[in-house]
């Protein structure tokens, strides 16, 4: 009954309201920057490996890479792989769509956290959504929902699917045994990640920092390798791709179950633009001027995205593998590699997976300590950090033993759920974000590294950084 409700309620979500607001606010948001995704593109590049202003702060880079650790995911594979099990090739279609749009979301949401960010007793930056809701919009009550949810969302929800997908994918072995081999591996993966929170949030942007970029690099070789050695079914998949996104009966005949429906879900699970996620990696960022790292996690959903997920359909719709509903998730992902790579390709699969799971669990924890913090109103103590790090950890270990439809649309729920509060709020205060967007873009034009001041944009709300 409770698979039934949440199922339910996701396709409510999903089928009609979060359709409109995304595409909605991302079309909004791309035309008002004037395609600032592909105008600023180059220049997000050139940001990204800018050193910190500030020592005390993340760099740029590492921002980067906490809030793609969380992008990049079991999303990115698994997700990949559902989407089109159940919707068709067209929904990597509506995937890329969201993605193209969402990062206008991301750029002003980012932005947004970066000119509201709050100092730390360190001198360090902190910010997210609730923040740049309670500086702007003067509502306290709304950004300790959104809090709630951002916890709710990525140390129970996302964190179940990554604990889920780790464990599922042991299914191929022989080895595997129903009850004992997902408690094993929940067991195991927990201590691993207890072993890094306990360690703090800058252990983890080092973690992440040396993960990322080199399991990324090595998967899409590995995915280039396969779909360059199936180069003949490549015009198949395009055409496959393109027919079945604009396949109109096919859509409305069953649309809670649609490539429309599934691609823009999975997408967004992947690269969250818009949810109000990586506006927290972004606020640590220390820049000289806000639209720096607006553009680096701008950045960040064309890596996830454009990609990585275009390096998994690739993978899979070249495999020569048919997909089907039996094979959706990790069963999928791994046959098509071994189709290709022979038992190499079941195991890099399960390493791969691994690793962007992994990352994923420490970037998403990084993302709730953010929300306890402003809930707390202060850095929290040392005590309830700790039994909230305990907490986080038994979720990872329940993730890896819970039931496949409960565990996504579990996520996906409460993600919508995150996008409802953010969204709204993105559109109200956009302005400001744009603004900022024409100053950096002035200055650039001048010939110099852009530094930004409030009073630049006649910003009336208070700031702890730019005065």
């Amino acid at each position: 009954m409770l698979t039934d409700f949440i199922n339910g309620l996701s396709d409510l979500l999903y089928s009609y309201i979060l359709i409109i607001l995304l595409l909605g606010t991302g079309i909004f948001f791309t035309f008002r920057t004037r395609f600032v995704q592909f105008r600023l593109f180059i220049e997000s590049i050139r940001v990204v490996a800018q050193p910190g202003s500030d020592e005390n702060g993340l760099s740029s880079f590492q921002a980067l890479m906490v809030s793609t650790a969380s992008r990049v995911g079991t999303g990115n594979i698994a997700g990949i792989s559902t989407a089109i099990c159940l919707g068709g090739p067209g929904a990597v279609f509506w995937m890329w769509l969201t993605a193209i749009l969402g990062s206008a979301s991301a750029f002003i949401e980012s932005t947004l956290a970066q000119i509201y960010k709050k100092r730390a007793e360190d001198g360090s930056s902190y910010g997210g959504p609730a923040y740049y809701i309670q500086a702007a919009l003067k509502k306290h009550w709304i950004g300790a929902i959104f809090a709630a949810f951002l916890i709710l969302t990525y140390m129970g929800g996302f964190n179940l699917v990554a604990s889920f997908n780790i464990a599922d994918s042991f299914r191929a072995y022989s080895f595997f045994d129903e009850a004992a081999t997902p408690l094993i591996v929940g067991f195991i993966l927990a201590l691993i990640f207890a072993l890094c929170i306990f360690r703090g949030s800058k252990q983890i942007s080092k973690i992440t920092e040396v993960l990322v970029p080199f399991m990324g690099i090595f998967y899409l070789a590995v995915a280039l390798f396969v779909t360059v050695t199936h180069y003949t079914l490549i015009p198949r998949m395009f055409s496959d791709i393109f027919s079945n996104a604009f396949d109109l009966q096919a859509i409305f005949g069953g649309f809670t179950g649609s490539c429309v429906m599934n691609g823009i879900k999975r997408g967004l699970f992947s690269n969250e633009a818009g949810v109000g996620s990586a506006p927290n990696a972004a606020a640590s960022a220390s820049v000289s001027h806000p639209v720096k790292q607006g553009l680096v996690q701008m950045l960040s959903v064309f890596i996830d995205t454009i990609l990585i997920c275009t390096a998994t359909a690739c993978l899979l719709l070249c495999s020569g593998v048919a997909p089907s509903e039996e094979l959706k998730g990790m069963p999928w992902v791994q046959a098509a590699a071994s189709e290709s790579l022979g038992s190499f390709g079941t195991v890099f699969i399960t390493v791969a997976l691994c690793l962007f799971a992994f990352t994923t669990l420490i970037g998403n924890f990084y993302y709730a300590e953010m929300g306890l913090k402003y809930l707390c109103g202060k850095t929290p103590g040392k005590a309830l950090l700790n039994l909230f790090r305990v907490i986080a950890s038994l979720i990872v270990l329940a993730g890896a033993v819970m039931e496949f439809g409960l565990v996504w649309s579990t996520a996906d729920v409460l993600m919508g759920f995150m996008a409802l509060i953010n969204l709204p709020v993105i559109l109200i205060l956009g302005g400001t974000a744009v603004r900022c967007m024409q100053d950096y873009v002035k200055q650039k034009k001048e010939g110099k590294d852009p530094v930004f001041k409030a009073s630049d944009i006649e910003l009336k709300d208070k700031t702890d950084f730019w005065n």
